[in-house]
């Protein structure tokens, strides 16, 4: 059974500057969870469909590693389609506002491993959900910085 976590934030930055903070792995990693580290799988981070990279989880012995791939692509949008100890999409869309840019994430997924999932609902399910809260609050900061210089 597929699980959901849905988050928005609206940013006082345009659509093309909040995109860029998702798309351009510098930017990203200024907002990213910092225990969470992103590469490219390859010689080049993009976001083009087909590219592929992996998000590795720094904790001290385990690094679990989800590895995606860009499964759809526009302007404004990014969806990032992993497998691993998680399987699911990770979308995030800009969508242009009077005021800048409403950005909404949906992380939805799947956890195949029974003791994984049970593991992930009792520990890190509510606190998932405030990552994801806090991480849109870091990029909205980096997004409204990158829009004023």
């Amino acid at each position: 059974m597929s699980q959901v976590l849905e988050q928005s934030i609206q940013i006082n930055a345009t659509a093309t500057v909040v995109e860029r903070c998702i798309s351009d792995l510098a930017l990203m990693h200024r907002w990213l969870n910092p225990v969470l580290r992103c590469e490219p799988v390859g010689k080049v981070w993009s976001t083009d469909v087909g590219s592929q990279s992996r998000f590795i989880i720094q904790i001290p012995l385990l690094q679990p590693t989800l590895n995606s791939v860009v499964v759809e692509r526009q302007p404004g949008l990014v969806v990032w389609e992993f497998q691993g100890f998680f399987q699911g999409r990770d979308r995030w869309e800009c969508q242009p506002t009077q005021k800048g840019t409403l950005l909404l994430n949906r992380f939805e997924f799947d956890i195949p491993n029974p003791l994984v999932g049970w593991g992930f609902k009792t520990f890190a399910a509510s606190w998932t959900k405030q990552d994801m809260e806090a991480q849109l609050r870091r990029l909205k900061r980096v997004a409204e910085e990158q829009n004023n210089s």
